[in-house]
């Protein structure tokens, strides 16, 4: 079975089985910050989804029937319900493995 995943600029969404134990609730439903812009990858519609912290991991939570992924930069993207891990784009560099930015 294929896993869903979606790219969004730098962020990549990956749906997953369940949370993880011990995830912990986030304000907000911001997923990214673009830190040369400004702008934010972010769920448009309020009481759509949750946002959890799992260690240095972030998890979505679809809990209506679709939320809408926005930035300013990018086409939405409609998310099915549903969970998804979260993280952005990485590129290597002989200094370091960084995080892409906006």
């Amino acid at each position: 079975m294929n896993t869903p995943l979606y790219r969004h600029g730098d962020v990549l969404i990956g749906a997953v089985a369940a949370l993880p134990a011990g995830a912990v609730p986030q304000a907000g439903l911001i997923l990214a910050h673009g830190e040369v812009t400004g702008h934010t990858h972010r769920i448009r519609e309020a009481g759509a989804a949750r946002l959890f912290n799992h260690g240095r991991m972030i998890y979505l939570q679809v809990t209506a029937p679709a939320a809408t992924l926005v930035h300013e930069e990018h086409r939405p993207i409609t998310l099915p319900m549903g969970v998804y891990r979260v993280w952005q784009q990485r590129e290597y560099s002989p200094e370091a493995i960084r995080t892409v930015v906006d």
